[in-house]
């Protein structure tokens, strides 16, 4: 009976030429994926390794050279009548040559942009089993891991020299390609798992897992100074991050425990800044701020002057960072404003999590519904807008209120929606006609509407699709107070 070899690689440089090699000295070749189909298409006689084990491909390819067929015929001591015998009554052939190399997993991890389910998916199982079951068998298999030894295993095969010393030394080439790629398995999965002091509070253990390396992401800021961030630091941070994505025009974001406290637009990003500061001067102490425009040395000696847990920027001038890097643990991060509308949001709960889309979507002003007898001014219309993008990352329930460039108060995560309307009108900075309320979800009853129009509202923006829909309307007609609904909720837990 002929000498059998499996071939599957990753790195298919020279496989077609050696598999021809194989053929004319009378090897039998079995092979898996692309490998056969590249092998095949070539014209070279190549059988699936299906058909050696009579088990087909399952799990996405997951499985299918884990099985007796291939193992027995690899690791059989042809020495030992027993092990021969055992073959002979599952009826297993001896398995004579492996060759393979590993999924890329270097290649794939060096994408900055890799994301944990890749690098997972790039980690071969059956390939390494087979290269250390037949490295472990080299008195009897030849295991092959580097195209650059095709030639010389084809010269000994036809010189009859593929002797014991030989595949020694090929065994010790399969050991050195298995420990470097699980070193790169480790060293990947190392750096993507961080300690923290601890969690929430300082009596819970914390560690941050990176799934992404992407420049976009928190997981992937560039940090240019400061101390290791802390567990409450990374939400804050990421809640700041993401909101102030959502802005084209320049936007300042302040953020305390998840909340926006303070949000600001303008013409340049230091009137921005000056917008968000102003919305709350007591609450942005200790706070994080995110910027969607570089930071220059005017915005920097303004951020200098209080204290700040952290700032994230696409970019600090050096200037600035000089001004900054003047407090030793005030943690500066670098990361690009561009957002990913097919990231996912996960939540652990008690005994799994949940794992939804995150809220990217939005309405257009030309969808929204005027529904009150009034219609917002011009003015009212850019404060309506700006609210509504606000309120999405609010905790529900979530009232904002906000003039053209700001917000001016922030009631959040109340049981009841009128008590969040009563929050953020008692810490409002200011309230005259051009400043808006925003719910993020629908009133079901008229008090909210009532609550805002004592306190001076002039317009509000909604969702709607309450029962009671037109009770609101009704209120907000009888206080000459314009009324927006957009279809659209945005309830963030």
């Amino acid at each position: 009976m002929g000498k059998k070899a499996i071939l599957s690689v990753s790195d298919k440089t020279g496989i077609v030429e050696f598999a021809k090699a194989l053929v004319k000295e009378g090897y039998t070749l079995y092979s898996t994926g692309g490998t056969y189909r590249k092998i095949q298409e070539a014209g070279v006689t190549v059988s699936s390794v299906s058909e050696l084990t009579q088990f087909e491909e399952i799990m996405d390819g997951r499985v299918k050279t884990l099985h007796p067929a291939v193992h027995g015929g690899i690791l059989a001591d042809r020495d030992k009548p027993e092990h021969l015998e055992q073959l002979k009554a599952q009826n297993i052939d001896l398995i004579d040559m492996v060759v393979v190399n590993l999924y890329p997993f270097k290649e794939t991890v060096a994408n900055p942009d890799v994301i944990e389910m890749d690098a997972i998916e790039n980690i071969d199982i059956g390939g390494p089993t087979m290269l250390r079951a037949a490295a472990k068998n080299f008195k009897h298999v030849t295991t092959i891991v580097h195209p650059s030894d095709y030639d010389e295993v084809i010269s000994r095969i036809q010189n009859n020299m593929l002797d014991e010393n030989f595949r020694k030394s090929l065994m010790i080439k399969v050991f050195q390609h298995t420990f470097e790629y699980d070193r790169a398995i480790v060293q990947f999965f190392n750096q993507n798992t961080e300690t923290l002091r601890y969690g929430e509070n300082p009596q819970q253990s914390a560690e941050f897992i990176r799934t992404s390396q992407a420049k976009n992401t928190l997981a992937g800021a560039n940090q240019l100074h400061g101390k290791q961030l802390s567990y409450n630091n990374i939400k804050d941070a990421d809640a700041a991050l993401n909101l102030v994505k959502k802005f084209d025009i320049p936007a300042a974001v302040a953020v305390k425990h998840m909340n926006p406290c303070g949000v600001g637009i303008g013409n340049t990003i230091e009137e921005a800044y000056q917008h968000a500061y102003e919305a709350d001067s007591q609450s942005i102490f200790g706070g994080i701020v995110a910027l969607n425009r570089p930071v220059t040395r005017d915005l920097a000696e303004s951020l200098h002057e209080i204290f700040l847990e952290v700032i994230i920027a696409p970019e600090f001038e050096p200037e600035a960072r000089n001004i900054l890097e003047q407090k030793k643990n005030i943690r500066l991060l670098e990361i690009e404003m561009t957002e990913d509308q097919d990231e996912k949001e996960f939540v652990s709960v008690s005994g799994g999590y949940l794992v939804q889309d995150k809220d990217h979507f939005d309405v257009k002003k030309e969808d929204m519904k005027v529904v009150t007898e009034v219609a917002p001014t011009d003015e009212q219309w850019n404060a309506l807008l700006l609210g509504w993008q606000v309120v999405k990352a609010v905790k529900s329930n979530a009232i904002v209120l906000a003039n053209d460039h700001q917000t001016v108060g922030v009631g959040a995560g109340q049981m009841n929606r009128v008590g969040s309307a009563e929050i953020a009108i008692d810490r409002a900075i200011e309230i005259n006609d051009n400043v808006i309320l925003a719910s993020d979800g629908f009133f079901p009853m008229d008090d909210t509407v009532e609550t805002a129009a004592k306190a001076g509202i002039k317009a509000i923006i909604q969702p709607g699709g309450s029962i009671k829909d037109q009770d609101s309307i009704d209120m907000a007609n009888r206080y000459g107070i314009a009324m927006v609904t957009t279809g659209m909720r945005h309830f963030k837990h």
